[in-house]
């Protein structure tokens, strides 16, 4: 089975070469050698956001395997993206990236 992070590489180029400028997306936080704590994205922030640059439209891509599920954080932050015209889905392979920014062309 692959990984999703093999899976995430995957799409970032094949979204790249489709029309998308997406960047990888780090949620919730790290500490440093030295003990700091550096937050980042929100808890559920989806892996893959950016742009499609056509129309400017905001792609969010929540990558997961084949066996992967969306975690609590992930649920409620994609509820909250569907509320907005922008692009967001789960992805478990590249075609599935392609598909939904293919799907919601004007």
């Amino acid at each position: 089975m692959k990984s999703e992070k093999a899976i995430q590489n995957e799409i970032l180029l094949a979204l790249s070469q489709n029309g998308c400028k997406v960047f990888r997306a780090n949620a919730g936080e790290v500490r440093t050698k030295d003990g700091r704590v550096v937050k980042l994205l929100p808890k559920g922030f989806p892996d893959i956001a950016g742009f499609r640059m056509s129309d400017g439209k905001a792609v969010f891509v929540e990558v997961k395997n084949e066996r992967g599920r969306l975690r609590p954080e992930q649920v409620v932050f994609g509820n909250l993206l569907q509320k907005f015209p922008v692009i967001y889905g789960v992805a478990r392979s590249v075609d599935e990236a392609i598909q939904l920014i293919k799907e919601d062309q004007p």
